[in-house]
């Protein structure tokens, strides 16, 4: 179902993902967002499958994981209200890279790769910060990532 509520929208302007929109361009990519409700223990994208959509955490937490050697699976990240995912499809439109399973009655809103076209078409700046705004997100988790190699390394190094 599509979405459309006062506190959504603050909700959501306070979010990375719409950090910078006016007013308009909020209130259009909101029209283009629908809400998706998982139970505890539910799946919400696996590894491996097609994507062609994000996520932005709305409640609930949720837990990102990927498949190791020998079946094992590593925990990778937490979710919590105002993170989104699923943003790597939209960029270089591969498979999903990690599963991702909510841990707690999660609300989520999805936005689509055919409704972000839309919104190139209809407003290329609000298309523009969107953008940026999901480079900026990925940069600090590749930031991150680095942080964790440089310890892993570290420790390996001191054994």
């Amino acid at each position: 179902m599509a979405v459309s509520s006062p506190d959504l929208k603050a909700f959501l302007l306070a979010t990375p993902f719409f950090g910078g929109l006016s007013d308009a361009s909020l209130d259009l990519l909101i029209s283009m967002l629908v809400e998706r409700r998982f139970n505890a223990g539910a799946t919400v994208v696996a590894e491996g499958e097609p994507g062609r959509s994000l996520f932005i955490v709305h409640s609930g937490q949720l837990v990102v994981s990927k498949r190791a050697d020998a079946g094992r699976v590593i925990r990778m990240a937490g979710l919590e209200p105002g993170d989104f995912f699923g943003e790597m499809t939209l960029i270089e439109m591969q498979n999903r890279s990690a599963t991702v399973v909510a841990e707690s009655p999660t609300v989520l809103y999805e936005l689509t790769a055919q409704k972000l076209y839309t919104c190139y078409k209809t407003d290329i700046h609000a298309y523009v910060m969107v953008m940026q705004n999901i480079n900026r997100e990925l940069c600090r988790r590749l930031r991150r990532a680095d942080d964790r190699i440089a310890r892993l390394q570290m420790l390996r190094a001191s054994q």
